[in-house]
């Protein structure tokens, strides 16, 4: 019989899907697993990338079912954003058939692939009976309080023509399409995700024990936490108080000038004030400098460009008038958009002054010098004692740091402070295929929100994109009118919709109840299944998803929806597809299409060789060779069960133990079977390193081709080595492993047969080798039994007659002795 993969695979995907084989129930008499990958764009087809992911989910999905887990694996489509409109301009077609067609496909693919999931509980964002609970929570948050819109900068991109949150925007470019982002100033909705940036922070180092430590880091330093002092300057001309926060209070009696962001509601309120010339010369600076990207404006090497106001700030400590300036590298989205300027210590300060002639004064001087402000060529940053700082000088800076804000704080100067790099979320965008966010616009009573018993707030589907930057749904008169829900008089819908983030934020939970029409979720389910056991995705989501399905559990937790508060327990990133030295894009041409090479080779060619060709977390070189190497192992895996078929069906059901074997060779042979279990088990299970695991099991495949010994024990412990084999090799490769499986004679699927367990006696070696040492340098290796203890290790070796020949009647100091390894014999001369 040949190995006809095609028909192989079409036959156990039919028989998985009869059975219903992976379909799962909540059973609190078994312990639970969920398993789960970060759900796809509906792009159009799976990348290497995909199957990646997907095949490690699908691998462990299969283990952990038949060591008994109750193991819920479901999968979904993050079906709404950007790409849809993009794509229904450039086919003309619309977003929710592009969409749709795309989703159907790419199940179909997924299916092909035989991965393992619970298709009844298939969610797609896009589809009105998850986006209503968008809708829902949203509101929920409302209510609470974390919910506001207000005009505010914001970063906005001309090509998608919408705006991005702060997460969104990659080295001063958007995360999409690569262009430079800008500020804009727009009336946004926000959630105010800072709320729970403490909580956020402080469960990074008690609940994330099982994300990689590269991942805990990125999210302590995108949440930024600092801890300081806010100080206040006050601008009597104005009737203003600007506020700064500073993590050095140390330095406050260096600050020689305040500088502003160009966005800074006080810039506005100069602007207002001034004189029309004066006013046009700060609005055109400011114009200028809010045309540039952020990454030009914060970048420490770029230019630092300044605009001196006529007005000054009272230092909160010495009384002296302060100067005021507008300076590009002062950005809205970190502090309060002001800071105390401090030019002797720190770069971007000392550049500043520098270049507008400002005076540098140092408070800090490094032991054993002294600073002169006038002739300092770069900033002092490190740590050194406090000068020119009057009562304190002398003072160690970490001493000083404390002392001067509890200081401070007595004399009214200061307020002790921590503030969060992390900003509120900006939810809204200027686009049509997203959730609507379900509130209407009245002329009496302001923005109302639309009550629950009327949503979902449908998102209408007949519709054409014609515009790149501009929603059709400004230009739906039809969709826009409505009534208040308060007052009942005409009203206009929010055109804006979600960023798509949001609806990624509690897939996960819906995929505990996806049928329910009472709520996103029943608390029950989640209670069982929640949180998430294993969740597989890419470390590009660090600071993006991750962050906010973690806020976003918080958060149905206290509304009481959930019991956890933190949605995964473990998380494993995967590395990239790499060809020709580069990630696999469309762009540079080097995509290989999975569908191609499924129909050459195979599914379970194409999962051996993703899952074997590199360590998870490390990058993977896209190989044909490796390809058709993973292809022949499966052949070599054929032929060894097919061309033994009539032995090993007879020897079915028989099991030899260790201790009925006294063969050399059948106890070698077994102790090779069961040592592969253990060792299979612990790659998946406890190291994650899924390559090994393939290794092994190449191993055993060779063990079992140089078996030669014949008789019913042999025929017993051959077949007993296949059956490991097999069901070891079927959450890799689960189609190949059920056809041999059934053509042993077995009748239930391989994929559902309990995981086999290691014979504890199996493991124990029956000699090990002893190496012997003289005063150090080996002299002897002798083979031992296993398990001696020292004192019996030691008098087996001194009697051993090539130790007595090295020793030669030297007289014995010491011995020294690793049991089971090694004899070290110390002797004089």
């Amino acid at each position: 019989m040949a190995y006809d993969f095609q028909a192989i695979e079409a036959k156990w995907q039919g028989i998985w899907q009869e059975k219903r084989c992976f379909e799962v129930e909540t059973d609190p008499s078994k312990p639970k697993f969920y398993c789960l990958e970060m759900f796809p764009y509906p792009s159009g087809a799976l990348h290497m990338g995909h199957v990646r992911n997907y095949s490690m989910g699908d691998m462990l999905a299969r283990f952990l079912r038949k060591t008994g887990k109750n193991v819920l694996y479901p999968m979904g489509f993050d079906a709404f954003g950007m790409p849809a409109e993009n794509a229904a301009i450039k086919y003309r077609t619309k977003p929710h058939d592009w969409t749709w067609k795309n989703i159907e496909y790419m199940t179909g693919q997924l299916k092909r692939m035989g991965y393992s999931y619970d298709w009844r509980r298939r969610v797609e964002t896009c589809n009105p009976d998850y986006y209503r609970w968008n809708q829902w929570l949203f509101l929920q948050m409302y209510k609470k309080g974390l919910v506001y819109r207000k005009e505010a900068p914001v970063n906005w991109c001309e090509p998608c023509g919408t705006v991005l949150a702060n997460e969104q925007v990659e080295g001063g470019e958007c995360w999409r399409c690569h262009s430079p982002v800008v500020k804009k100033n727009l009336r946004q909705w926000f959630i105010k995700i800072t709320d729970y940036a403490q909580e956020l922070v402080d469960d990074i180092e008690t609940e994330l024990n099982g994300w990689p430590e590269r991942v805990r880091i990125m999210q302590r330093n995108w949440i930024g936490r600092s801890e300081g002092a806010q100080l206040t300057f006050r601008v009597p001309e104005l009737d203003y108080t600007i506020e700064a926060f500073t993590t050095r209070f140390d330095t406050v009696f260096g600050i020689t000038f305040i500088a502003l962001a160009p966005e800074h509601e006080l810039v506005k309120k100069m602007i207002e004030c001034l004189p029309e010339d004066e006013a046009r010369r700060l609005s055109d600076f400011v114009g200028k400098v809010t045309s540039q990207s952020a990454i030009e404006r914060s970048d420490a090497g770029a230019e630092k460009l300044g605009c001196k106001t006529p007005f000054t700030g009272v230092h909160p400590v010495t009384g002296k008038p302060v100067p005021i300036w507008i300076a590009n590298y002062i950005l809205m989205d970190y502090g309060t958009g002001a800071i105390m300027g401090v030019p002797a210590h720190d770069q971007r300060d000392f550049d500043f002054c520098r270049k507008y002639g400002i005076e540098v004064v140092p408070v800090i001087q490094p032991e054993g010098e002294t600073l002169d402000g006038a002739t300092m060529t770069e900033a002092f940053e490190g740590d050194g004692l406090a000068c020119n700082s009057g009562q304190f000088d002398g003072l160690p800076t970490r001493q000083a740091i404390p002392t001067m804000i509890a200081w401070g704080e007595r004399e009214g100067l200061c307020k002790r402070d921590v503030n969060f790099r992390l900003r509120d979320w900006l939810i809204s965008r200027q686009r049509y295929w997203g959730t609507p966010i379900p509130f209407v616009h009245c002329p009496h009573c302001g923005v109302v929100p639309v009550p629950e018993d009327q949503l979902p707030v449908l998102l209408p589907e007949d519709v054409e994109v014609k515009d790149v930057g501009r929603s059709p749904l400004l230009d739906m008169p039809e969709w826009l009118a409505t009534t208040c829900p308060e007052c009942g008089v005409p009203a206009t819908r929010e055109a804006d919709t979600m960023d798509t983030f949001f609806c990624s934020s509690w897939y996960f939970g819906r995929y505990c109840s996806p049928g329910d029409d009472r709520g996103p979720f029943r608390r029950a389910d989640a209670d069982y299944w929640m949180a998430v056991d294993q969740y597989i995705g890419g470390i590009e989501h660090a600071c993006l998803h991750l962050i906010y399905a973690r806020f976003f559990t918080k958060f149905l937790a206290d509304i009481g929806l959930m019991k956890v508060r933190e949605p995964f327990t473990n998380l494993l990133t995967q590395g990239m597809v790499i060809k020709d030295g580069a990630k696999m894009s469309k762009s540079l041409g080097n995509v290989v299409d999975p569908t191609e090479i499924v129909e050459r080779y195979g599914a379970d060619t194409v999962r051996l060789f993703i899952l074997f060709a590199a360590p998870p977390q490390n990058d993977l070189d896209w190989s044909e060779r490796g390809v058709e190497g993973a292809h022949r192992f499966l052949g070599r895996v054929w032929r060894c069960v097919e061309e033994h078929l009539e032995v090993l069906r007879a020897a079915g059901g028989e099991v030899v133990p260790m201790k009925a074997l006294q063969d050399p060779v059948l106890r070698d042979f077994k102790r090779k079977i069961h040592t592969t279990v253990e060792a299979v088990t612990r790659d998946i299970d406890q190291e994650k390193q899924f390559n090994t695991a393939i290794a092994r099991l190449m191993e055993l495949t060779n063990a079992l081709y140089a078996f030669g010994a014949e008789g019913r024990a042999a025929d017993a412990l051959r077949r007993e080595a296949v059956d490991v084999l097999l069901n070891c090799l079927s959450p890799f490769c689960p189609h190949i492993a059920e056809e041999l499986w059934e053509m042993l004679g077995n009748t239930e699927p391989i994929s559902i047969s309990p995981w086999p367990v290691p014979e504890a006696e199996a493991l124990v070696q029956d000699s090990v080798t002893i190496v012997v040492q003289i005063n150090g340098k080996v002299r002897a290796r002798l083979e031992m039994p296993a398990g001696l203890d020292g004192a019996k290790l030691e008098s087996e070796v001194m009697a051993d007659p090539t130790v007595r020949e090295r020793l030669d009647g030297r007289p014995v100091v010491k011995t020294i002795v690793v049991p089971d390894k090694l004899v070290n014999i110390v002797v004089k001369g």
